[in-house]
């Protein structure tokens, strides 16, 4: 269940919502006079968060391109690729 608390809490009360949403690690939603405000999350959280989005823009650019291109790579030419990416990658 969300936490809902006035934005006055963040003043009066931070380290317990400092604690919130590092032990239940999920955002905290404040209110101003009855409407919601701003959240307030932990630096992991939204970390994840952005990294939650970038793999699902880069999805969508790989799923675009594989509706736009007729080229199709095996398995195996994927991984070798990438294999000798990642050497010559550690090389330098």
């Amino acid at each position: 269940m969300p936490q809902i608390r006035p934005v006055s809490d963040l003043r009066n009360h931070f380290a317990e919502i400092s604690r919130i949403v590092h032990e239940n690690n999920e955002p905290v939603f404040l209110t101003k006079n009855g409407y919601g405000d701003m959240v307030v999350m932990s630096i992991e959280q939204y970390e994840n968060i952005q990294q939650t989005q970038e793999i699902i823009m880069k999805l969508k650019e790989a799923e675009h391109e594989a509706d736009t291109s007729k080229e199709r790579y095996s398995h195996s030419e994927v991984f070798n690729n990438l294999r000798k990416q990642i050497r010559s990658k550690s090389d330098r």
